[in-house]
């Protein structure tokens, strides 16, 4: 199971380029899109009698669903295959083995009539019992084939009330299956025990947990992982850190998948050339207990083991992934007889602060994913980099120039009005 501030302006600039900067807009060798079949989303919506609660916007749950499925029905892109599954929605009744056998598809997954899709929905009124596990089983089975990607979209407003099929272990019997299919989950008005099954059921599978409380909040969620199904299924490809900058795989552009012992260091190598562009990102998961308070750094090195640049993060246990990233842009070279520029190996190292609980094995490490891109340099004056946060610190001294000489000015202006002034 997946259990997983500075100046401001230039930290967020950064940031914001950062998290944009880790795409792929190159081809890469390693980690490339795979999926040829169109995407498949199932919303699996939870209809319990408990959806009629009034307590998001002044409205009921119910409420909230429906109009959040009207607006994801009109967003969802062509190329989605989009299918809708309840739990709960049927029987009314006090027999739990009817109850928890109440889950039933409400619109197939295939290509998307909006009209058909929201006079579904429109249907529906809260009803029964919480069955999510039998309902993940079903949505599984919704998905079955293709190898495009596969998501399942849980909204429920409390935890599974057909145990002992604990969806928790539903979800990670889907992931060993090995079909590629992440589950996210969103809660609606959570308390802690829900939050706890549904984090547990989106972590089995790779996916995501989110806390809903306001009805756009829910349509903004939604939208956001039915395109997220959209984007091409990219395959990791699987490799093995060194314990020193001298041993390391030499990694090119791609997605990459490893495993790290609990504060163990791993490296990797990336042959960056003048006037190119190393983007990376690394997130570690903990996919068992662990203490409340972790981290994990990303540094660039040379290879004599000076430090380009870092990117860290930490956790306090709200999260059991933390992920960090970072940008390093090599200049060009200015000697034009120099010939063909040599490419300079940047070392990468990784370095988690994860501790074991007691009685945790440490055995086999916590699993870690590194994305790798190297791209041309930035040239455009958009591009954070090539202003110069990513250089230098010449942008402060231009601020601080900037800051003075319209300090003067300002001066000057004052002086002149006061001036004025007194020869009226």
């Amino acid at each position: 199971m997946i259990t997983r501030t500075r100046l401001a302006a230039g930290a967020c600039a950064l940031l914001a380029a950062l998290a944009a900067g880790i795409a792929f807009p190159a081809p890469a060798t390693a980690g490339e899109p795979t999926g040829q079949d169109a995407p498949k989303v199932d919303l699996v919506l939870d209809v319990s009698g408990s959806m009629r609660t009034r307590d998001i916007d002044g409205g009921t749950r119910m409420a909230a669903a429906k109009q959040a499925f009207n607006e994801v029905l009109d967003a969802t892109p062509e190329e989605v295959r989009l299918g809708i599954r309840t739990l709960g929605a049927n029987y009314p009744g006090d027999d739990r083995r009817r109850g928890c056998e109440d889950t039933a598809q409400l619109y197939p997954v295939g290509p998307l009539d909006r009209t058909e899709a929201k006079t579904a929905v429109a249907t529906l009124a809260p009803t029964g019992w919480t069955p999510i596990g039998p309902a993940l089983l079903k949505a599984a089975d919704d998905l079955d084939g293709g190898n495009g990607s596969k998501r399942i979209v849980l909204i429920s407003d409390g935890e599974d009330t057909c145990a002992p099929l604990d969806p928790c272990e539903v979800a990670r019997e889907i992931a060993a299956k090995g079909i590629g299919l992440t589950i996210d989950t969103l809660g609606l008005v959570p308390n802690a025990t829900m939050r706890q099954q549904l984090s547990c059921i989106a972590e089995a599978t790779g996916g995501t947990y989110t806390s809903i409380e306001h009805t756009d909040e829910l349509t903004d969620r939604v939208n956001q992982l039915v395109d997220r199904a959209a984007d091409p299924v990219v395959t990791p490809v699987a490799t093995e850190g060194a314990d020193a900058c001298a041993k390391a795989p030499t990694l090119e552009s791609g997605l990459y998948t490893d495993r790290e012992e609990f504060g163990q260091q791993r490296w990797y190598r990336v042959d960056v050339l003048p006037g190119q562009e190393l983007r990376a990102s690394v997130s570690v998961g903990a996919d068992r207990a662990v203490s409340p308070s972790y981290g994990v750094l990303l540094r660039a090195v040379t290879a004599h083991g000076r430090e380009i640049v870092r990117g860290e993060a930490a956790g306090n246990g709200r999260t059991d992934v933390v992920s960090t990233g970072l940008r390093y842009p090599k200049p060009e070279i200015d000697d034009a007889d120099a010939g063909k520029p040599a490419a300079e190996p940047v070392c990468l190292q990784v370095t988690n602060s994860f501790s074991a609980a007691p009685g945790v094995k440490t055995t086999p490490g916590l699993p870690l994913e590194l994305t790798v891109d190297v791209v041309d340099g930035p040239n455009q004056a958009d591009d954070v980099a090539a202003f110069g946060l990513g250089r230098g610190w010449w942008l402060l001294g231009v601020l601080v120039l900037v800051g003075f000489l319209a300090g003067l000015l300002w001066g000057w202006l004052s002086r002149w009005r006061f001036a004025v002034w007194r020869t009226h």
